[in-house]
């Protein structure tokens, strides 16, 4: 018992971040508490996540230790005649407003954490996001406009390296250290895009634009899922975010011009047919 008390510790005296593994944007064996942080509002979520261990570890053990204490001291056997007390000021008062204070400890980070991720003044590059039955639409307004399908990888066509379930065959791009404005809404029913690492989970509603936004600290591939339950091929619709230099992101953007069809119009293979 004092050894499990002993780990339970001190894997709370590490953050969270400590204890992931270091395998950035996807899923781990083994893997325990959140993917590594990697924009500024997972960290302050792995923060307030923190907090609220500690918060709930120490009203376990006190309300656990108070009611040992309770079945010992006031057991049968000790006391053949009980006390008739029914009311104590001091008790109540205490076990009124400890509560409450302890939900303004909560209750401030918390509303401090829902302004910061709701949206960025300061938007840099603006993606939208469209949930489909079963697969993601995304449209780059700031970089010409253009729109491309994300589907996912099937097992038969998986490349070394690549993710069962998670891999797309288009990638979302986005450059590194730049405030992105992610906005989703759905063509069908209600979806959700997800992404663990990014802190950002967002409803896309039918007839409806939801607004978030993310700031990918570090380069890399970053996965996550749609966090609905949207239909029969709800597991089957990854997303998959590329984040590179910002060098990089202008040749692609420029590239995919050419590559991917305008918002409203044909596609360039299409086109390129018609002619």
């Amino acid at each position: 018992m004092l050894g499990l008390f002993t780990m339970l510790v001190s894997a709370m005296a590490m953050p969270a971040a400590a204890l992931a593994e270091t395998v950035y944007g996807q899923p781990a064996p083994w893997k325990l508490n959140f993917q590594a942080a990697a924009s500024p509002v997972m960290h302050d979520i792995v923060r307030f996540h923190d907090l609220l261990l500690w918060i709930i570890t120490l009203i376990t053990i006190f309300v656990l230790a108070l009611l040992v204490y309770v079945m010992v001291r006031f057991r049968a056997s000790a006391n053949p005649v009980p006390s008739k007390t029914s009311h104590h000021t001091l008790v109540e008062v205490v076990w009124t407003v400890v509560p409450i204070l302890i939900l303004v400890v909560i209750a401030v980070p918390s509303f401090k954490l829902l302004y910061f991720a709701d949206k960025t003044k300061e938007a840099e590059l603006t993606i939208k996001a469209i949930g489909k039955q079963w697969f993601w639409s995304y449209e780059y307004p700031d970089n010409g406009n253009f729109t491309f399908d994300a589907i996912m990888t099937a097992d038969k066509d998986l490349k070394p390296g690549q993710l069962r379930l998670l891999d797309t065959d288009n990638s979302v791009v986005v450059p590194v250290n730049t405030n992105v404005r992610l906005l989703t809404t759905a063509a069908d029913v209600i979806h959700a895009w997800a992404m663990p690492a990014f802190g950002v989970k967002k409803d896309a509603v039918p007839g409806r634009l939801n607004e978030t936004w993310f700031r990918a600290e570090r380069e890399g591939t970053f996965y996550g899922q749609c966090s609905e339950i949207c239909g029969a091929y709800h597991g089957f619709m990854p997303i998959k975010v590329e984040v590179v230099s910002k060098e990089a992101f202008a040749k692609w953007a420029e590239e995919a011009k050419q590559k991917y069809a305008q918002v409203g119009g044909p596609s360039p293979r299409l086109a390129s047919a018609q002619q």
